[in-house]
């Protein structure tokens, strides 16, 4: 079982990377907004996982804090970005 979380760490830190690459060279903000996105949700998912990990649920209350916040976050910028605001 370890041997799953560990690869699924591995995942998440090379969806991070990439992430994080086309965050800084995205050529339009459409593409850093979605990025921007995708590192919340795999943040999210990496509390998830510690939270499991480590026998704390705290860590879950955490994750779903920062993934409503992250979907709120994400709402507004692309309402800016489509001039609704």
């Amino acid at each position: 079982m370890t041997y799953i979380i560990y690869i699924a760490f591995i995942f998440m830190a090379a969806g991070l990377i990439f992430s994080a690459i086309r965050f800084v060279k995205g050529p339009t903000a459409g593409d850093r907004t979605v990025a921007l996105d995708t590192l919340t949700t795999i943040g999210v998912a990496a509390l998830v996982l510690l939270g499991y990990v480590f026998q704390r649920f705290v860590y879950i209350d955490v994750a779903l804090v920062y993934a409503v916040l992250g979907f709120i976050g994400v709402i507004v910028i692309a309402r800016y970005l489509e001039g609704a605001l």
